[in-house]
């Protein structure tokens, strides 16, 4: 039954001995990407030690947010396969890749107050949490090796449209085909022609020992209940059009609003992981909030407002009032739970960017922070207020008075604050220009645009 698993080895013993261009594997803890990584450790035992001179990355992308469960197994993999890498001398490294700071998934919606994808199109989630980092391990990569061999665990029978999708990349005659958005790196997919049946009983083998010493029947236990699909990879597959909705995976983000209803979650939950009820809860009540009107801002954060066919105003990024109320929910969830739903140093940007947004006594934040959880921030010392609360009680009071928003005036004197040791006035200025544009007069100028239409017609 596993003869063509033989072949399999044998081809990839081929292409691994024919040049030093290394390879990367992406692994996302599936069934798939685990079949080929078990694949590549088998074939570099079978080899020769002095042989195994080619280096393998083994990446994993982390979201931030994904399935706490998932996450812990993860990590879990990719340590064991480093010892076993180790001790073995496969010359194989596995590395967890996660998303820049300022681009994770709290930082955006929470710190400068991004809606959360929505389908069909709102997607912007894919991009900054996987194919970004994934793209920038890759290409730091070419630089130090001149070109990068990508191996993805896709095989054509999980569906009709993955099997398209892997017809389309193939040249015929060739085992390794061009990527079509990365220069220099080629794409090998060696598990291409293997059906679903037998890819469990390889696993499950030997007792479901994996390669690197770790139990497969675990990962057996977490696909239970549910008849998967697609697999999702996002190394070496860029086109964010042919890339599976991460809340129809096994192994997708745990706070996924682009589907209707999370059904990885919902199947960790029938099957006892009771402990995620409260997270769908919360992406349930994040979904909500998104649809309510109020609690977004009619601005979208370049200062441009839009008309929607009703003729109310569409709804931009959510409210200051809003973000604090799903950090608020965020850290309680955490605190009931006991999972790490957010780092510190997300908070610690989302805190920077706070303080940008206006933010005047400098501790939104790191006081939210101290009321849910009782302790401090490590930076919390540091935060003192630009200006007393009876200073900023007085320009509210002021602002009222003079009828100037009170937000723009915080965003101006922040902004001529941080500018104040340039001896360059022009830096402040370019930054008054752009906190105006972006929050009010550009807003007039559309506004009298619109006047001017309606008394056209």
């Amino acid at each position: 039954m596993f003869e063509q698993f033989e072949r399999i080895k044998e081809e990839m013993r081929t292409v691994y001995l024919h040049d030093q261009r290394p390879w990367m594997i992406g692994f996302s803890g599936g069934k798939d990407s685990t079949m080929l990584c078990q694949l590549v450790f088998e074939m570099l035992e079978e080899l020769p030690a002095a042989q195994r001179k080619k280096k393998i990355y083994i990446v994993t992308s982390d979201t931030m947010v994904e399935n706490p469960i998932v996450k812990r197994y993860m990590h879990r993999m990719s340590t064991a396969i480093n010892l076993a890498s180790a001790e073995k001398k496969l010359n194989i490294e596995a590395h967890i890749i996660y998303p820049e700071i300022r681009q994770s998934f709290w930082s955006l919606v929470i710190g400068l107050g991004y809606p959360t994808p929505e389908p069909p199109g709102f997607r912007w989630c894919t991009e900054r949490l996987k194919i970004n980092p994934s793209n920038s391990f890759i290409y730091n990569t070419i630089k130090k090796s001149g070109e990068v061999v990508i191996l993805l665990g896709v095989r054509k029978s999980e569906s009709a449209a993955r099997a398209r999708s892997i017809s389309s990349h193939e040249i015929e005659g060739k085992i390794l085909t061009p990527h079509n958005d990365i220069p220099k790196a080629y794409i090998y997919s060696p598990l291409s022609k293997i059906p679903n049946d037998i890819v469990w009983s390889y696993l499950l083998r030997n007792g479901g020992t994996s390669a690197w010493s770790t139990d497969n029947n675990y990962l057996y236990s977490l696909y239970q209940g549910e008849s998967l699909g697609e697999e999702e990879s996002v190394i070496g597959e860029t086109d964010r059009d042919k890339l599976s909705i991460t809340g129809n995976s096994r192994f997708g983000c745990w706070i996924c609003t682009m589907v209707k209803e999370d059904k990885s979650l919902k199947n960790f939950i029938d099957h006892g992981a009771e402990e995620l009820v409260p997270l769908r809860d919360f992406r349930n009540w994040l979904v909500e909030l998104r649809k309510n009107p109020d609690a977004r801002d009619y601005r979208r954060r370049n200062g441009s407002v839009y008309k929607m066919p009703s003729g109310e105003f569409g709804r931009g990024p959510f409210t200051m009032e809003s973000r604090r109320e799903i950090l608020r929910r965020l850290l309680l969830l955490e605190e009931r739970t006991g999972f790490e739903l957010i780092g510190l140093e997300e908070l610690k940007m989302i805190d920077s960017l706070w303080e940008d947004e206006g933010d005047l006594t400098r501790r939104a934040l790191v006081d939210l922070y101290f009321e849910v959880k009782g302790t401090r921030l490590p930076w919390d010392r540091y935060k003192r207020a630009k200006y007393g609360r009876d200073t900023i009680a007085l320009i509210e009071e002021l602002c009222g008075k003079y009828e100037v928003p009170f937000d723009l005036m915080s965003k101006l004197m922040i902004a001529v604050d941080n500018s104040k040791f340039y001896t360059r006035t022009a830096v402040a200025a370019k930054d008054v220009q752009r906190i105006l544009n972006e929050g009010w007069l550009h807003f007039d100028q559309i506004q009298e645009g619109l006047r001017n239409e309606n008394q056209s017609n």
